[in-house]
């Protein structure tokens, strides 16, 4: 475990060092992270006010508070990783991780945290500023925001394992970009990026509960806002947990299998 830590020290220090020489191109893809959930704030926005106020039970205020924690949320769990493996096998560079030591996950979660780092605090800011545009109303619940940072923490976790064990498609066949997309049209409706899963008819939050991608972001959002109840926090952390474990099951299956068909396309 020592390293390990080590490893992960290692890589994050280069991984930071390398984000800071592409600023623009962070900058780029925060615009991108905002832009999504802003448009949506503004459609739901449009949207209540043509209704009376409401919507579901939906005022203005509670969409603006709602789409400003999505977007937090959706940053913090956010990975790449789907359209990186592609390259990866296509072009032959995953020879040389295959030749290291450590398991390639573990640079990969590295990259990801790293990327946290410099994103936060950006999209913390950014989220403010909205703030005082949007004006949301929040109603926070001591117990909640405490329950916030592990459900967002597994949220990370559960959302990377999915998308790491997807990306190892690219084992099998070198344009991903179909199934890429089928994912995430998937993630945008199942895990409430659209519109509050509230919203949705009773068969759709249903596929909800039982897919993983409403514990990737909706769930952590829900429990912020003050939206759930003990007994629904607690359903919603035992679904993470349960994913997870899925999830590590797949990834070593998925690896052990696609290294065996592995071969350097590029080499």
């Amino acid at each position: 475990m020592t390293g390990l830590a080590g490893v992960y020290q290692q890589q994050m220090k280069t991984s930071f060092a390398a984000m800071l020489q592409y600023r623009a191109a962070l900058v780029i893809w925060l615009i991108s992270q905002v832009l999504d959930p802003v448009i949506y704030l503004i459609v739901w926005s449009t949207v209540t006010a043509a209704s009376g106020g409401e919507v579901g039970g939906y005022t203005r205020g509670d969409f603006a508070a709602y789409f400003l924690v999505l977007m937090l949320v959706n940053n913090i769990t956010y990975s790449w990783i789907m359209h990186e493996y592609e390259y990866r096998v296509r072009e032959g560079t995953l020879s040389a991780a295959l030749l290291r030591p450590v398991h390639p996950i573990h640079a990969d979660i590295a990259d990801n945290l790293s990327s946290k780092m410099i994103s936060t605090p950006m999209m913390l800011a950014v989220a403010v500023g909205l703030g005082f545009v949007f004006r949301p109303t929040v109603h926070l619940v001591p117990w909640a925001l405490a329950a916030f940072v592990p459900a967002v923490a597994l949220a990370f976790v559960l959302r990377f394992l999915i998308e790491w064990t997807l990306a190892l498609a690219a084992f099998w066949t070198t344009r991903v970009s179909a199934l890429n997309q089928t994912y995430y049209v998937a993630l945008l409706f199942l895990s409430g990026q659209v519109a509050p899963l509230a919203l949705f008819p009773g068969f759709v939050q249903a596929i909800g509960l039982a897919l993983p991608f409403r514990w990737m972001i909706s769930f952590p959002v829900e429990l912020l806002l003050g939206n759930l109840t003990p007994a629904q926090a607690l359903i919603g952390f035992a679904a993470q947990v349960a994913w997870i474990a899925i999830g590590l099951v797949l990834v070593r299956l998925a690896w052990r299998a696609g290294v065996r068909q592995y071969s350097a396309v590029g080499a």
